[in-house]
């Protein structure tokens, strides 16, 4: 039996990250899970058994990330597969985003995501089996959405860093891909949207598949990007959106 993958997952105490980490678990991957909140990391930790891990830590730290790499490197043995799913977001209009606010969201979302890619690529080149990269980015990095200019800015950024770290990363072997969510269906969205309706109809009515995503559709894309099956793909924007991007 081949070794289990050992996985590192940003943000995955719930929503996308959770799901994402309960995927790898169930094919019986070793993974690390990290969040900011205590209580939260302890139930997901419990939730997903004894091949889950997690580790508290704030991505804000930026000089904090690569002691936290090499923690994670002793937990797991080797890094296989980086999931890059942790992100923070405001709502605010372009006029009240202060610069602080605007930094805030960009530190966390893309100069964090590039530190940690950095460091783990730096683990993944020396390892006999090399690694999987992936980056989690949003519709709002395709789309002008209003009252998002930080998070949008962010993840747009982190669209182009998958692109020019899997030209210099793969002839090492490590492969680098994004995926962009659709409209997913968990309690904040839902929330979100129910609470606006001529919001949720413009959404609807823009989705050829009818309905919102899953979670559980962005952790199937997650392990397929990871897995031997997508062995030739790299520097792709993968969007699992139902078609909204294309739908009119």
């Amino acid at each position: 039996m081949a070794d289990a993958q050992k996985v590192l997952i940003t943000g995955g105490s719930s929503g996308i990250g959770f799901a994402i980490a309960e995927k790898f678990v169930r094919k019986q991957c070793d993974v690390v899970i990290t969040g900011r909140d205590r209580e939260k990391l302890d139930e997901a930790v419990s939730a997903l058994g004894s091949r889950c891990a997690g580790i508290r830590f704030d991505l804000a730290d930026l000089g904090g990330i690569p002691a936290f790499v090499q923690h994670v490197k002793e937990k797991l043995g080797r890094i296989d597969v980086l999931v890059n799913n942790a992100g923070i977001n405001q709502k605010k209009s372009i006029f009240e985003t202060t610069n602080e606010d605007f930094e805030r969201i960009v530190r966390v979302n893309t100069t964090a995501v590039f530190a940690l890619s950095r460091d783990v690529a730096a683990i993944m080149k020396e390892q006999e089996k090399k690694g999987s990269i992936i980056q989690i980015s949003s519709m709002t990095a395709a789309y002008g959405i209003p009252y998002v200019i930080s998070y949008s800015t962010s993840k747009s950024a982190v669209e182009g860093m998958t692109r020019a770290m899997a030209v210099e990363l793969s002839p090492l072997g490590i492969r680098v891909n994004c995926i962009a969510p659709g409209f997913i269906k968990t309690p904040m969205s839902s929330k979100a949207l129910d609470n606006d309706p001529q919001r949720k109809s413009k959404v609807m009515s823009r989705t050829p598949m009818g309905r919102l995503g899953c979670p559980s559709d962005i952790a199937d894309a997650a392990y397929f990007l990871a897995s031997g099956e997508a062995g030739y793909i790299t520097g792709e924007i993968l969007r699992v959106d139902g078609g909204n991007s294309i739908g009119f």
